[in-house]
């Protein structure tokens, strides 16, 4: 598994080298959560170990946050990482780096591991539950269902 912050760092200057300007907090969150379960739908496996919790806006790394406040995402990793997972990425950036952070938001709000994390929790509140690996296992599965059936159609998604 690879470090969150050099996936999130990884996707600051690939944002930056695109589109000419610094990533939004909320729009980093949700293109991390969407790299974790594009990785799940293409190998298996989750890109990287740290959890995310079921805020109201979606989900949310802390540490990220962290070192986002902190302007200290600079930990690109490897070239041999990058092209190791370059084809989850590119369909990260590719299906929503365009997207504004609220949009980006409403989409994570339909996945099943956000909804299951948010249980108990008043929708104006952020609170502290993980989001549930297996949980976003099942909205990869989801995705992956989708795509054969698009392409079983020919509809390129």
């Amino acid at each position: 598994m690879e470090s969150v912050v050099q996936i999130a760092s990884y996707i600051c200057e690939r944002y930056q080298r695109e589109f000419g300007q610094r990533i939004d907090e909320m729009k980093l969150h949700k293109l991390l959560y969407f790299t974790q379960r594009e990785c799940i739908v293409q190998t298996g496996q989750p890109l990287f170990p740290e959890e995310f919790l079921a805020w109201k806006y979606g989900p949310v790394i802390i540490e990220i946050r962290d070192v986002y406040k902190n302007d200290t995402l600079n930990e690109v990793p490897a070239h041999d990482t990058i092209a190791l997972y370059a084809d989850v990425l590119d369909v990260v950036f590719k299906k929503y780096a365009r997207k504004d952070s609220w949009s980006l938001a409403r989409l994570s709000h339909g996945e099943l591991s956000w909804e299951n994390g948010r249980k108990g929790l008043s929708p104006t509140e952020n609170g502290l539950q993980k989001m549930n690996l297996a949980d976003i296992r099942k909205d990869a599965e989801r995705i992956k269902q989708r795509r054969s059936i698009l392409s079983h159609f020919k509809i390129i998604t």
